[in-house]
């Protein structure tokens, strides 16, 4: 996991080939960007553009992944992402479905919390388990980009 502001992406390039197609994509973003799946490159790299409003955390589920890496990005608004360590998951409340490349997991009390702002990201490896979507003190509008990048 790894959680930073989009100024300092270059810092994460060398992790895959495909994170520069991903953060060029999220530096073009902008309120007048469409809600719904944007294409990048292929199944390889796209991008989910989402406006929501935030949950409180204990309604949520863990997901992880395992084909793909999130790059999640707050474009406005702020929330909550709950995190674990995949190993720490251990109540399947879905099994791994292949079709939507996700398992969900019940929450665990030894969760940390990573708080996103405005012009933050957080990328999520296939070993990290998370809740996102959560309110972070009081309910917010949020406008987020996840960037589904193959592992």
């Amino acid at each position: 996991m790894i959680l930073d502001n989009l100024t300092q992406w270059r810092r994460y390039a060398a992790l895959s080939p495909r994170f520069e197609r991903a953060f060029a994509f999220l530096q073009r973003v902008d309120d007048t960007t469409p809600v719904g799946r944007q294409e990048i490159d292929g199944d390889n790299v796209y991008a989910l553009v989402q406006k929501y409003t935030t949950k409180p955390a204990a309604n949520g589920q863990f997901e992880a992944h395992r084909k793909y890496i999130d790059v999640q990005y707050v474009q406005a608004g702020r929330e909550t992402i709950l995190w674990a360590p995949l190993a720490s998951l251990t109540q399947v409340n879905m099994p791994y479905d292949e079709q939507q490349d996700a398992a969900l997991f019940a929450q665990v009390p030894t969760a940390t919390l990573l708080r996103l702002s405005a012009g933050q990201f957080t990328i999520l490896f296939p070993e990290d388990g998370h809740v996102p979507c959560c309110v972070w003190d009081q309910p917010c509008e949020v406008h987020k980009v996840v960037v589904k990048v193959r592992v």
